[in-house]
């Protein structure tokens, strides 16, 4: 019986790569939504991503295909496919099939990010990804990134940022924040306020969380240091999701303390997270919960969630 009494597949945006992984000419074959993807980038440098394999005899374009022009080359026969998933070259025959197609899938590239579209439905998207105005600022420098494959559910890991008792009891933060969650159709806004303990004493601070859906989120800690940290979960297959952090810092007066602070609170989030990874891998997934009156907004995340789902869930 599965954890979860809803899709693997939630709708909305998600990232497959990150934008400087796939140079002109570059050739990646993925898998996601469990399904075999291949992405690939064109000489005039559009980034597409289409079903894997061909129609013709199956061989999957991302294993030894090519780049020419603006399309992809198959490997087995030299089958070319443009964005569009249109073939629009067989180099040995003198009429394309009307069939010869595979499936596009739709791209944006924000934040440094290489994102798609899904909806099990087949429906086009009701909003689009936002960039985040740190990403081009020269006051902020990218730190780091790191990433994980993790046997959870987007959902689950997204629940985390209104679990506050978690935090404390968990992760050992020196108290429960208070916590605070709007909704704005797609957009979940959590605003917590926290206590920290640095080698100074305790400091106050605040984690303000903007989720896009469940494919990705810009989380802005402010307190010793500001930080962003743009993180995505996209689903790989019926058991895991692909889960990426990138962190970006604000420039403090030297690139040496920038760097150590930096360092100090990359490492914390990374503690935590590892410490998040059994609970994710073995916990199941209860409707509705049995909830004590200090818990926070799961009742507010949970219905928003909703809305990401093609079938009725929980």
């Amino acid at each position: 019986m599965s954890r979860f009494p809803f899709s693997r597949y939630p709708n909305g945006w998600f990232q497959v790569a990150y934008s400087d992984e796939l140079e002109k000419g570059a050739v990646l074959p993925l898998r996601y939504f469990g399904k075999d993807l291949v992405l690939f980038r064109t000489e005039s440098g559009e980034a597409q991503l289409l079903d894997a394999h061909c129609p013709h005899l199956g061989a999957h374009l991302g294993h030894g295909g090519k780049v020419n022009g603006e399309c992809v080359r198959c490997p087995f026969h030299a089958w070319e496919f443009n964005g569009k998933g249109e073939c629009v070259t067989i180099p040995y025959a003198q009429k394309i099939p009307p069939k010869a197609r595979v499936q596009p899938w739709l791209l944006r590239e924000v934040n440094g990010m290489i994102m798609t579209h899904y909806h099990a439905s087949g429906e086009a998207p009701s909003w689009e990804p936002v960039e985040a105005p740190e990403y081009t600022s020269d006051e902020w420098v990218r730190y780091e990134r790191r990433g994980w494959k993790i046997k959870t559910h987007n959902q689950e890991m997204a629940e985390n940022a209104v679990d506050i008792a978690h935090f404390h009891h968990l992760h050992g933060t020196l108290e429960i924040p208070t916590t605070q969650a709007e909704v704005e159709g797609h957009l979940l806004h959590v605003i917590s306020n926290t206590l920290m303990k640095t080698p100074m004493g305790k400091t106050s601070g605040s984690v303000d969380v903007y989720a896009f859906g469940f494919g990705y989120t810009l989380t802005r800690f402010k307190g010793i240091v500001e930080t962003l940290l743009i993180s995505s979960a996209t689903t790989i297959d019926e058991d895991y999701v692909d889960v990426r952090f990138g962190f970006y810092l604000k420039k403090l007066a030297h690139k040496d303390v920038t760097a150590s602070v930096g360092k100090a609170f990359v490492g914390e989030i990374d503690r935590q997270l590892q410490q998040d990874i059994p609970i994710w891998e073995n916990k199941i997934y209860v409707h509705p919960p049995l909830l004590s009156d200090v818990d926070g907004p799961i009742g507010v995340f949970r219905k928003w969630s909703r809305q990401f789902y093609s079938s009725p869930g929980a």
